[in-house]
């Protein structure tokens, strides 16, 4: 895959990438209701297949994962066919029942969830010696539990190397029975101020603007030294960005900005379309495989608006497959044929 993701142009040898996030046992129902629902792995898995094939060819994969005793055995199953994944010292077993999720797609995307279990999140104190083993650091949060809020600004803190975040499940509150809700995000902007770049859809970052009525003036306001990127997945649409002052986007110049009060300049946005119409299929794990990829392909020293093409294209490619398992051989089978093309 190396013509579809160049190697870094930054001169290192290999490389760790740090993935923090929580594996999910799916029940998918599709639309109407006409097929038998899928179960299937999926939340951190669709970002750790996706990571098998785009990440740079001199990075390996280190997932902090907390795998319930329940399902440990075939977590680890499919964690181990996963190419390029190292499971130790990060995926820890712990007693509580894993996280499974119900998911109802209805149209255009649009889905209900429904949680069951759920293992406890991450404490600075576990994450930290994890953080120390890697180069940079891709947070989704799947459950929206991964780690506390006091947690993350520990970790912006204390690790020196670039953090992308998925906000996503940060979004959605749990009711009486699981359901999962959306709401605005509590303290949304220390939660913003974790991150170097953070990621989001549409929904939640109409969510997001509601502190100001309007979004896109509330990004152009907040993006600076500290969060200098939020990316807005816009599903048929493509995606779209709110940059800092002058953002440089090779990831590894971002740690040494957080310290700066100002960056002299406006903030600069943009829209990246689709690289095709979508086709039917399932959009499950889309935003975590488009995550997986923008983040890749600026840690391999592209552009910005190229890495968020590569994105929107991989991404598209997910929809033609159901569930995470082998995931990465169908994109590496799908993207190799275009390249060849």
């Amino acid at each position: 895959m190396a013509e579809l993701f160049p190697e870094p142009s930054y001169g290192e040898a290999t490389r760790r990438l740090g993935v923090v996030g929580t594996l999910v046992w799916d029940t998918i129902h599709r639309r109407g209701g006409l097929r038998e629902p899928v179960r299937e792995w999926g939340g951190i898995g669709y970002a750790l297949e996706a990571l098998s094939v785009v990440l740079p060819l001199s990075w390996e994969i280190l997932p902090a994962i907390k795998v319930g005793r329940d399902l440990a055995e075939p977590a680890f199953q499919f964690l181990n066919q996963i190419p390029r994944v190292r499971n130790e010292p990060g995926v820890r077993v712990v007693p509580q029942p894993n996280n499974q999720v119900e998911l109802h797609y209805g149209e255009r995307g649009r889905r209900s969830e429904r949680l069951r279990g759920g293992v406890p999140p991450w404490t600075w104190t576990e994450l930290s010696p994890l953080a120390e083993e890697c180069d940079a650091l891709y947070v989704n949060f799947i459950s929206g539990m991964e780690m506390e809020l006091a947690t993350a600004q520990a970790l912006r803190e204390g690790y020196q190397g670039p953090l992308y975040a998925d906000l996503h499940s940060l979004f959605l509150g749990i009711g009486a029975h699981g359901d999962r809700v959306p709401r605005p995000l509590p303290h949304w902007w220390e939660w913003l101020r974790c991150f170097d770049a953070v990621q989001m859809n549409e929904d939640e970052f109409e969510m997001l603007g509601r502190a100001r009525g309007d979004p896109w003036s509330l990004a152009a306001e907040v993006v600076g030294p500290e969060v200098k990127l939020i990316a807005v997945t816009l599903g048929e649409e493509g995606a779209a960005y709110v940059a800092g002052p002058g953002f440089d986007p090779n990831p590894f110049t971002w740690p040494a900005l957080r310290s700066r009060l100002a960056t002299p300049g406006t903030s600069v946005s943009g829209t990246v379309p689709p690289s095709g119409p979508l086709e039917d299929g399932d959009p499950t794990g889309c935003g975590d495989v488009w995550g997986a990829t923008c983040f890749s392909t600026l840690l391999a020293g592209e552009g910005l608006e190229e890495a968020i093409a590569s994105a929107n294209r991989v991404a598209r490619e997910n929809v033609r497959h159901m569930g995470a398992q082998g995931l990465g051989r169908h994109l590496a089978r799908r993207l190799g044929a275009q390249e060849d093309g």
